[in-house]
């Protein structure tokens, strides 16, 4: 499959601060590529360097097989879409005549305005001043105005870290159905849950490095504990190893319909985040 992304030994510092330091990682066309870590391990910065924002102190970062600092260029603008904490929102215009603004820029039909109010749960807002919305609503308003264009490449800089969970599930629904339409998404978040329902790929950030890289399943499995647990109807809980000699006691809590619940004992992308850097998500 193509790379729509590829970056190699990327490192930025800022004066004698090191932000990114030798990151590599390639993010394939179609795919949800999460890069994962805590406030302040560089996922901000590697997001404005992808979309032409800021220059790299040195490394490769080329998006749709150029160098990413093209993308600054306005040929390049309507390939991309970018949802980051600087909304550039006008706030004494309601939501739907920012939209328009934005529609009208790039050419696009109205009728796609009411197509991402409604993938966004804004459809009853529409008339809403945006000095008067929450930071949630805020939020959902850029991603909006980022989708309105159909991008080939869509950057989500923690896109739903201020909604509440029934919108950040209907957003996840909204994404889901954008990548499979073929719309490649690159996610950063701290949000480990919201990584493994969304992403083919994560890479963990740490201090500006990328500590591990792999699909979500994957690292599971290689972090997971070799245990079966076994919860039966009685209340009691059971570990059992996860091998053969297991095997006669599954069978018999089968037969005799005992079992409540069964499972291997697989860790969250946050466990095996804080195992890897020994530092949680905050």
């Amino acid at each position: 499959m193509e790379n729509i992304v590829e970056v190699n030994d990327l490192a930025k510092a800022f004066g004698n601060k090191q932000a990114l330091n030798g990151v590599s990682f390639q993010v394939k066309k179609g795919e949800t590529f999460g890069f994962l870590g805590p406030s302040g391990s560089g996922k901000t910065t590697t997001i404005k360097i992808l979309t032409g924002q800021v220059r790299q102190t040195a490394g490769t970062a080329n998006v749709f097989g150029i160098p990413a600092m093209k993308l600054a260029k306005p040929a390049f603008r309507q390939r991309f879409g970018v949802v980051t904490d600087n909304s550039g929102l006008y706030e004494r215009l309601t939501i739907y005549d920012n939209l328009k603004l934005y529609a009208d820029l790039y050419h696009i039909a109205q009728k796609r305005i009411n197509e991402v109010l409604e993938m966004v749960n804004l459809q009853s807002e529409y008339k809403t001043q945006v000095q008067k919305l929450s930071k949630g609503m805020t939020q959902r308003v850029l991603l909006a105005r980022a989708l309105l264009h159909k991008p080939e490449i869509l950057f989500l800089d923690e896109p739903t870290s201020a909604l509440d969970p029934a919108n950040s599930k209907h957003i996840h629904k909204g994404l889901k159905e954008l990548n499979r339409q073929g719309t490649t998404i690159f996610l950063t978040t701290h949000d480990m849950e919201e990584a493994d329902h969304l992403c083919d790929q994560v890479a963990f950030l740490h201090k500006g490095t990328v500590q591990l890289l792999d699909e979500p399943k994957n690292l599971k499995r290689q972090y997971r504990e070799d245990i079966i647990c076994v919860e039966l109807k009685s209340g009691r809980e059971l570990e059992l190893p996860l091998d053969a000699s297991s095997a006669a006691d599954i069978e018999r809590f089968i037969s005799e319909e005992i079992i409540e619940r069964i499972s291997t004992k697989e860790p969250t992308l946050g466990d095996i985040f804080v195992e890897v850097t020994g530092r949680e998500l905050v």
